[in-house]
């Protein structure tokens, strides 16, 4: 781009984007950082140079990618492949040092899923098999209910399942509190055949899951809340007999995660970047989570722009900068736990802070900003030492821009999980997956209360067609003036 300063198109216009070619990026110079940046100056570059219309040319080749390949960009299929060395290339074009990093994952394709309840009234209730469940044998057992203790943490601890009451029955339990897998390995502790989790809200079965067939030690599969507590009232007035019927193959296959750096930097100041790339098979997600990996890209190709055009000493940034696509969130951050897995404590030490971004176009949006310092008493607490001060500063960001934001609690469900258990501190924005917006948030953001903020999460219709491109503006803002204001210092984290 140059000195030149391309002003925001207006939103309305990007529709007509879909088919813009991508840009070739200029090439980052390679020599290392010299220590004299003027603070606060790449951050104000960047944020002026990323624009809406920018990243827009990369949803619209996700969604190409997506149509051409099934429908989806699923870890493990030619969709997340063909979108990996999409992403791999331009950067590498960009001048960029990037690489893959290739991982196996399994894929579970479910053959059978059924809870009878027997007896003279017997019926189906509506099941669904957890993700790496073990099999029953065909047709399944037919056992009697054993009820784990509904407490704080339901069904989590050996001592919600009194010894010899569960010995060759079917586990039932109420979610909350703990893992699938805990819940499912207290139960197969106790002696039970299977687990049956019912939902603790809601009209869905729970869809619960294991992170590898490894995980998977009884048959295992999630109810809803009305049948199970059906099912809990009728077995509290004598036996009640079911038949657990799972049948699921688990395929393995090979996946990766693509990871450039910036050849300039100090490597022991690392300023980590992610997203995650893959959809569920179910779509193409263009939102979850293709908005946070074009965000992500563009940023890096106007990165690469200012580090070419300053050609002086110092023009580098200060602290080199990673930008990663993980593949396998949607199995359970996958590729982010096996990155950080590989890290040797060095390398995790040099690691300043990590930065997420997932889902940040949601048609119903709100502005959430991860909670890194518990002001809001909600669930996880807070994370480690640094996190208050990137919530902070992205606060502040939103504030100056009069966009009204609200803090998000660590619930593990993105890839900042595998970082925050390493004592890496972190933080991000996102704009809402399957709860529901409430009138308060209505009255501040617009859109819809008592409608998802995206209610096409997971599904079909996570497509180009269903976006808010002004909250994807305001998030694409976010990250060009976190990138840039850590590229350049890592004062307020103390480093």
């Amino acid at each position: 781009m140059g000195a030149i300063r391309h002003r925001r198109r207006s939103i309305p216009a990007l529709a007509a984007l879909a088919a813009a070619a991508v840009a070739a990026p200029v090439l980052l110079a390679a020599t290392p950082a010299q220590a004299h940046p003027r603070e606060g100056r790449l951050a104000k570059e960047l944020v002026e140079e990323v624009t809406a219309r920018g990243a827009y040319r990369h949803l619209a080749k996700f969604q190409q990618i997506a149509d051409a390949n099934g429908g989806n960009r699923a870890a493990g299929t030619p969709g997340h492949a063909a979108s990996a060395a999409y992403v791999h290339d331009t950067l590498k074009k960009a001048g960029y040092q990037v690489s893959y990093q290739d991982f196996d994952i399994y894929q579970a394709h479910t053959k059978t899923e059924k809870t009878t309840v027997l007896g003279t009234e017997g019926r189906e209730l509506a099941t669904a098999a957890f993700t790496f469940t073990p099999s029953t044998p065909a047709g399944g057992p037919s056992a009697p209910l054993a009820l784990a203790r509904v407490d704080e943490t339901p069904g989590c601890t050996a001592d919600d399942y009194p010894a010899g009451a569960f010995t060759g029955k079917i586990a039932l339990v109420k979610r909350g509190a703990c893992t699938f897998v805990e819940k499912q390995k207290a139960a197969a502790a106790a002696g039970a055949l299977g687990v049956i989790v019912y939902n603790h809200s809601g009209t869905t079965p729970v869809r619960g899951g294991f992170s590898s067939p490894a995980e998977g030690v009884i048959p295992s599969a999630g109810i809803t809340l009305a049948d199970g507590e059906a099912l809990t009232a009728a077995a509290g007035q004598g036996e009640v007999r079911v038949r657990l019927d799972l049948d699921q193959e688990h395929v393995k296959k090979t996946t990766r995660n693509v990871i450039a750096e910036t050849r300039g930097g100090r490597a022991d100041r690392v300023v980590t970047v992610g997203a995650h790339l893959d959809s569920v098979a179910e779509g193409p997600g263009i939102n979850d989570n293709g908005s946070g990996s074009a965000g992500l890209l563009e940023v890096a190709l106007r990165l690469a722009d200012e580090g070419a055009n300053n050609k002086g000493k110092g023009k580098q940034p200060a602290n080199k900068v990673r930008f990663a696509w993980w593949s396998a969130e949607e199995l359970g951050l996958l590729g982010s736990e096996h990155y950080v897995a590989q890290l040797s404590e060095k390398q995790k030490k040099d690691i300043a802070l990590y930065l997420n971004f997932d889902m940040i176009a949601s048609p119903n949006p709100a502005q959430f900003v991860y909670d890194g310092d518990d002001s809001d008493k909600t669930g996880a607490g807070a994370g480690p030492a640094g996190s208050a001060q990137i919530e902070a500063l992205i606060n502040g960001f939103l504030d100056k821009k009069g966009k009204p934001h609200e803090g998000s609690d660590f619930d593990g469900r993105s890839d900042y999980g595998p970082f925050i258990a390493n004592g890496i501190p972190a933080g991000g924005t996102f704009t809402g997956a399957e709860g529901i917006k409430t009138a308060e948030q209505a009255a501040r953001y617009g859109g819809t209360a008592g409608a998802p903020y995206d209610p096409n999460y997971h599904g079909a219709g996570d497509d180009l067609k269903n976006l808010d491109l002004r909250a994807f503006d305001t998030n694409l803002d976010v990250i060009a003036h976190a990138v840039g204001t850590y590229a350049e210092s890592l004062r307020s984290l103390g480093r």
